[in-house]
């Protein structure tokens, strides 16, 4: 059994494929910061395109998390900031190839006015649950 409990279809709530309304479990919390996509040098990549930065904001956010000993798997939520809601298909593009279709985190997606520098399309914070030592995961 996974140590973490994803409910996509509670009873009253419309069902999706993509995502999790509900996940449950125990062990170590960790908490990713929203990541923008800079590179480990600090340089915007994908100026201008959404599926570039959505790529590279996936790939920050693995980084977080093997540093944190957790992986794609652990994820139990996703908030996705967007400077327009049409940038939503390249973040699930991006989104499908890091964590494919196994581990459907909960997530929200909001639109917003700006993020903290102009040319930043998107930025995603994220929360994992890391099996404890002698838990299974």
């Amino acid at each position: 059994m996974s140590q973490l409990d994803r409910i996509s279809d509670p009873t009253g709530v419309a069902p999706s494929s993509r995502y999790s309304h509900v996940v449950a479990g125990r062990g170590r919390q960790v908490f990713v910061a929203g990541q923008v996509a800079f590179d480990e040098n600090g340089q915007l990549v994908g100026a201008g395109d959404a599926l570039a930065q959505a790529r590279q904001v996936f790939a920050n956010i693995g980084h977080c998390l093997a540093a944190a000993g957790a992986g794609f798997e652990h994820l139990a939520k996703l908030t996705v900031f967007v400077t327009d809601i049409g940038h939503l298909p390249a973040v699930r593009t991006a989104w499908d190839e890091a964590l494919g279709t196994a581990h459907a985190p909960a997530s929200s997606a909001v639109q917003v006015a700006g993020l903290f520098q102009p040319g930043l399309l998107l930025e995603i914070e994220a929360y994992a649950i890391v099996p404890e030592p002698g838990q299974s995961s």
